[in-house]
């Protein structure tokens, strides 16, 4: 993950910071239909910022307001200081690179990272020179002469980021940017994208439905939901520490349970479930009313499973082993509860053996830390 950029570098901490990009309000309508819902936030200089969400969300529209294809309803974007609302695309410090890449087919690899450049009559020296420099970034310089259909998918994506740069953007775009390649180019990929945007120190807003995607890449994420932005975060805060439900159901696989306040102090809280034997015990307070609604949110990889009954009061369930799927790395085993609810449990598999301790109908109990649950109300 890359939290590593986060937390060595974190302008959005600093209340004296000046975003480089700064979306104030907008509001984007087509007829009765509102896509984007009075969506603020801040994209400080250097950032990859993704936009994360389903289908539908707005987060699309929201990137095609930031290049200039569609027009607020309402609000203003700002880019380094300067309103976009008068600013035709061509005329504003972005790029996009789509997803469907856009490569000319007849053009070779050379002809088409060029063209951008050609079209502003740069000199063909200087052309050249920077058309040379990015193939050689993304690895593609050997490749210059050839045409788009005799590259793979990869080499192809590489072929539309370096054409993408190859103008030196101060922002660039990318729409669902990986979504053509197959998980483990991808997966490698993604770590392309990051080294390369710390080399340039471009800033990069990327729009994806993939969380594995938005996790790795990166520095701050944006859930989106019906519109509006449901959370702003570091992949490790928007994971471990989901402000609402949504959010905590979104990203990942998640265990939720609805439950009521029965005991809140300034370093606990106690919430009984009706799915759940023993109360799930939180060891932090919440401030919240007497006998509230609340959910909690229990993360499968953070559940242990015992064959003997936990000695605690809290934190514990019982149940049989229904489903199990072995993925290498880890398994996931399926446990109906004595309630008849169906929890979701993962454990690595670090030993080769690992999966052969629980076995489909065994009677097992579910166990989990304090510091493990996230409880809330929204």
């Amino acid at each position: 993950m890359t939290d590593r950029r986060a937390e060595k570098d974190e302008p959005w901490k600093d209340p004296a910071a000046q975003p480089y990009i700064a979306i104030e309000n907008v509001t984007k309508r087509f007829g009765e239909f509102v896509a984007v819902n009075s969506v603020s936030l801040k994209i400080y200089k250097g950032e990859i910022f993704c936009l994360l969400g389903g289908s539908g969300c707005g987060k699309t529209t929201l990137l095609r307001m930031l290049a200039g294809f569609e027009k607020p309803t309402a609000g203003k974007i700002l880019i380094d200081g300067q309103d976009m609302a008068d600013i035709p695309p061509y005329e504003r410090p972005v790029n996009m690179m789509f997803q469907s890449y856009a490569l000319f087919p007849h053009m070779s690899v050379y002809d088409n990272v060029a063209f951008g450049l050609e079209q502003e009559k740069l000199p063909r020296t200087q052309i050249k020179q920077r058309v040379g420099e990015i193939l050689g970034i993304v690895h593609m310089g050997d490749y210059a002469k050839r045409k788009p259909h005799q590259l793979s998918g990869g080499q192809r994506q590489r072929v539309a980021l370096a054409r993408a740069l190859v103008k030196r953007p101060k922002l660039l775009l990318l729409d669902e940017p990986l979504g053509a390649l197959d998980r483990k180019l991808r997966e490698h990929t993604q770590f392309e994208l990051i080294n390369i945007q710390e080399q340039l120190g471009v800033t990069f807003v990327v729009v994806t439905h993939d969380q594995e995607e938005a996790m790795t890449l990166a520095s701050r994420i944006g859930v989106m939901n019906r519109g509006e932005i449901a959370q702003i975060g570091t992949p490790r805060q928007i994971y471990e520490f989901p402000a609402t439900r949504f959010v905590a159901d979104f990203i990942g696989s998640v265990n939720l349970f609805d439950g009521q306040l029965v005991e809140d102090e300034p370093d606990h809280v106690r919430v009984r479930c009706a799915d759940l034997p023993a109360p799930v015990y939180v060891d932090h307070g919440l401030s919240a009313p007497p006998n509230a609604q609340l959910w909690v949110a229990i993360r499968p990889e953070k559940i242990t499973l015992e064959r003997a009954q936990p000695g605690a009061t809290d934190n514990w369930a019982r149940g049989v082993i229904k489903e199990i799927a072995y993925m290498g790395d880890m398994s996931i085993y399926m446990i109906r509860l004595d309630s008849g609810r169906q929890v979701r449990v993962t454990q690595a598999n670090i030993v080769r053996k690992a999966g052969e301790a629980f076995s489909w109908e065994d009677q097992v109990y579910l166990a989990w830390d304090a510091s493990s649950p996230v409880v809330g109300t929204g």
